[in-house]
């Protein structure tokens, strides 16, 4: 046996074990890597250097996508398959998979992402809390959780991350699976209350990411596992 990492490219391998605590087992199992599973390596290259959500162009419109999501996408770029996060500034690229359930695919259309639809790539979002107030309280959160939360203002429907300072909207939707929404149910967010931005705290940097990450293709299913999690796969 060898580890996962240590797999040529082109190489179609079974795995045998995969080591670390369960709610590592349970994240690689999310991806379909599990004992008994057959999975074709594709490529090991470098992480891309950056983190967080980021800005696209999609039809016209400019829409902020968090990194959970943009990992799930797969574009095309000069002839190469790459991940959405592998673009750099104003890369332009055609969406070739979206690796996820239905569910997911549904959500990430409402944003304009289809297979077969074209991207720009046009930042990376600035390390940043949004600052809410709803009714008496005030509720602080990141910018890739916040772009999940729509709301409406002067008729006009928006991720909530382009709502102006000092401005009140009423959220009209909140997109991601029951765990997502549920946290914002918890923080106060829900459909139909009023929210006003009050402001935006500078964070102190994101950490660049490092290492290695592994491409590889399970069954018609593209993922990208960090090497971390990819040693504690043993395949043959």
């Amino acid at each position: 046996m060898k580890l996962l990492t240590q797999v040529e490219p082109e190489t179609k391998v079974v795995v045998k074990k995969v080591e670390g605590g369960s709610e590592l087992k349970t994240s690689l199992g999310d991806l379909g890597i599990e004992e008994g599973v057959e999975l074709t390596l594709l490529a090991s290259e470098p992480v891309h250097a950056h983190i967080g959500p980021i800005s696209l162009k999609v039809a016209g419109k400019e829409i902020i996508v968090s990194q959970g999501w943009a990992d799930k996408i797969f574009v095309e770029k000069e002839g190469m398959l790459l991940p959405l996060l592998r673009l750099e500034k104003g890369d332009k690229a055609v969406v070739k998979s979206i690796e996820a359930g239905g569910a997911f695919k549904e959500w990430i259309s409402e944003l304009g992402i289809n297979e077969g639809g074209e991207v720009e790539f046009l930042t990376h979002i600035p390390d940043e809390t949004l600052v809410l107030k709803l009714a008496e309280k005030e509720v602080k959160m990141g910018p890739g959780k916040m772009s999940r939360v729509w709301v409406e203002v002067e008729g006009k429907v928006m991720q909530i991350n382009y709502l102006e300072q000092g401005k009140k909207a009423k959220v009209t939707k909140v997109t991601g699976g029951t765990q997502h929404k549920q946290e914002m149910e918890e923080a106060g967010i829900k459909e139909g209350i009023e929210v006003t931005l009050l402001g935006r705290e500078k964070g102190k940097g994101l950490p660049k990411r490092k290492g290695n990450y592994v491409l590889a293709k399970v069954g018609e299913q593209m993922i990208t596992i960090g090497r971390g999690m990819a040693e504690k796969v043993l395949v043959e």
